[in-house]
């Protein structure tokens, strides 16, 4: 990759690109695609570590949280909760909801014409989870601005016995935390569960109280899915958006194209620009992993980071110019479009499909309104989740423009 040029705008400083395996005393760092995916799909030979996981206390929660949960638990409830985010399911039962909340969004967006797209994009996303998991019974803005406050803790270094922490620092990100979570559940998680105790839905939330979850654990994997789809979803929608506006061609083409052609074009921006950019795993065994004739034998014990920005940029799995942006490119025999954006193996991420359809849904709405970048969004960098942040994207629209022309002309969902 030395020397390509380069449509990548998250781009860390200091970040190698080499070597392809970096076996390390207490860290192994895996940059081949093909070798990250061989620890991935390791299963049960390790144990999830990323997410400050591995300082979540065993025991106090009845169930443990699917994030950070592994072996036949985490298997078996991937299995119960796939079904609300199968592509299928997220068509069928979510579509319209997006849909509608694109438009209501964008018409105030045109009405004052101009917007900020992370804070447009928090709230479409906060909706839009909020109705898959079922916390449908308080205000979306401010519960939008309850996840947000989770995110403000202090520096956090997994890859260090003590997380990169002093004791100070660990009473703070206590204290930080806990008094969101406790308006969290008061203002939004409890009225949710109180009204499917007496009446069940089709979401998370009457699925974990079927399964005998305690209102904390639902508590907890409500934190869970709701910042996860909050968060990356948010930012992804906001770097899609960066990137078609300042590539008209393709812009072009995402408005005239079918519902796949779109999915392939966000998929490739999903490659090139993962918002998480690093997944950890801890080695429960030895693990075998080889590529190229060359073996290694991951020890049992150590912590592997999979540096995600760079096993989506190996042109051995990806193909050719792996740092530009071309949707549809051939890639290696079995692996994932947007390549290991989404993890692979049992901790695959299934929300893969419903970040597709939201972003899609605002996205083809926006862009048939043919806003103008006002101001460019400043990149930052959130240690937490080891993924970026952008800020500041100021659109404005065409005087002229239409409120019931959001989402016309064929461009919503097909």
């Amino acid at each position: 990759m030395t020397g390509e040029s380069t449509q990548r705008r998250a781009v860390r400083a200091g970040e190698p690109d080499t070597p392809r395996v970096e076996p390390g005393e207490a860290v192994w760092r895996i940059r081949s695609l093909s070798v990250a995916r061989q620890v991935l799909r390791a299963r049960h030979a390790t144990t999830q570590a990323g997410f400050t996981a591995e300082a979540i206390p065993r025991g106090f929660l009845r169930h443990h949280p699917i994030l950070v949960s592994d072996g036949p638990l985490h298997d078996e409830q991937r299995a119960k909760v796939a079904r609300f985010f199968a592509p299928a399911v997220v068509g069928d039962r979510y579509a319209d909801q997006m849909a509608d909340c694109a438009d209501r969004l964008l018409a105030d967006a045109v009405r004052q014409g101009t917007c900020r797209l992370e804070e447009l994009a928090l709230l479409f996303s906060v909706e839009v989870t909020a109705q898959v998991v079922g916390l449908t019974h308080s205000s979306v803005p401010r519960m939008a601005r309850r996840l947000v406050s989770f995110l403000n803790q202090p520096p956090v270094d997994v890859t260090r016995p003590d997380f990169g922490r002093t004791r100070v620092m660990w009473a703070r990100a206590a204290w930080d935390a806990l008094i969101p979570i406790g308006r969290f559940y008061l203002a939004d998680v409890r009225p949710a569960i109180r009204e499917r105790r007496r009446r069940r839905r089709e979401d998370v939330i009457s699925h974990l109280l079927d399964q005998g979850y305690t209102d904390t654990d639902i508590l907890v994997e409500c934190v869970t899915y709701g910042t996860a789809g909050m968060v990356t979803t948010r930012e992804f929608i906001v770097m899609c958006t960066w990137h078609l506006l300042q590539n008209a061609p393709l812009a072009e083409r995402y408005l005239v194209a079918g519902q796949k052609e779109r999915f392939a074009i966000l998929n490739e921006i999903a490659r090139l620009e993962p918002v998480v950019g690093h997944l950890y795993r801890r080695a429960g065994e030895p693990i075998e992993v080889a590529e190229d004739g060359q073996r290694w034998t991951i020890p049992e014990g150590s912590l592997v980071d999979l540096c995600i920005r760079q096993t989506n940029a190996d042109e051995e799995s990806v193909g050719p110019q792996p740092l530009q942006l071309r949707p549809g490119r051939p890639m290696e025999s079995g692996v994932n479009a947007a390549a290991l954006t989404f993890g692979d193996g049992a901790h695959r991420c299934p929300g893969q499909p419903l970040a597709l359809w939201e972003t899609d849904a605002l996205l083809s709405r926006l862009l048939s309104l043919r806003p103008e970048v006002a101001q460019a969004p400043t990149l930052t960098w959130v240690q937490l989740i080891e993924g970026y942040q952008l800020r500041g994207l100021q659109l404005s629209f065409p005087a002229g423009s239409r409120v019931d022309e959001v989402g016309s002309g064929g461009t919503g969902i097909a």
